[in-house]
């Protein structure tokens, strides 16, 4: 018998005023797992995985129909804050985004910052999620210098560094690495599977390799809806669904 999944997506449906992007997706991701969501562009990957820590409400002409549990709770119901939710389901997003203006372990404390945490108290917790983010040894000594002067994939290192900060229970990565260079990617993409040792990643990606490399199961989407979660090694080798064997062999999409 299974243990209660970490996020599970009920039904869910999302509008872009009268677009429908998401139809009625239901899949759930356990405590630790990876989670791969893969299909063509305007498929709506990304906006699913925006729903998931409410930030697609911030699209005036968006609504969500639908549950998305976070340990069992409705993150929409019972008039539940976005921002509590958001740390508690960190994104790191495609394009690295260091805040301007803000030293290397100010970006990684920011949310800790914003709650009115002291600074004195978070040297050591932006050390430790440097650490976890596998960043801290090329930054030791330029804690103070600017989240800017980094290089893209250390920034987006220190983005990862910033979602770990605040403790999350799960983290979203939409296509992390696709304005990275190859090396660069390829830390990103070990960090991912030392990561899930402590915490759940569901990682949105156009990179079939990339999800065939790193996750433990597979959502495939297209317009909009979902045609077959399974696991990744399941997917990938005997899919359920002609359409996805058709979208991982390359003839469409």
């Amino acid at each position: 018998m299974s243990s209660q999944p970490i996020l599970s997506f009920q039904k869910v449906h999302a509008y872009y005023g009268e677009k429908h992007t998401v139809k009625g997706v239901s899949f759930d991701v356990q405590a630790n797992e990876v989670v791969a969501i893969i299909g063509p562009s305007g498929c709506g990957k990304s906006t699913l995985l925006r729903c998931a820590n409410r930030l697609h409400e911030e699209d005036p002409t968006a609504r969500v129909e639908g549950s998305i549990l976070l340990n069992g709770v409705d993150i929409f119901q019972n008039h539940a804050d976005p921002v509590v939710v958001r740390q508690k389901v960190g994104m790191v997003f495609q394009k690295p985004t260091a805040f301007s203006g803000l030293s290397i372990w100010e970006n990684v404390v920011a949310g800790r910052l914003l709650k009115g945490e002291k600074k004195a108290g978070l040297k050591e917790k932006a050390e430790h999620a440097l650490k976890q983010a596998s960043l801290w040894e090329e930054v030791k000594d330029k804690l103070n210098a600017p989240g800017l002067s980094l290089s893209g994939g250390q920034q987006q290192r220190l983005c990862i560094a910033r979602a770990l900060a605040v403790n999350p229970t799960a983290i979203l990565m939409d296509e992390p690495t696709s304005a990275l260079d190859p090396i660069s990617a390829a830390r990103i993409e070990e960090l991912i599977s030392e990561l899930q040792k402590i915490i759940t990643i569901v990682i949105v990606t156009h990179n079939l390799q990339q999800a065939a490399r790193i996750s433990d199961k597979t959502a495939f989407m297209n317009f909009g809806e979902l045609i077959e979660f399974n696991s990744t090694s399941k997917l990938f080798t005997n899919p359920e669904s002609k359409l996805t064997e058709s979208y991982i062999t390359g003839h469409f999409g």
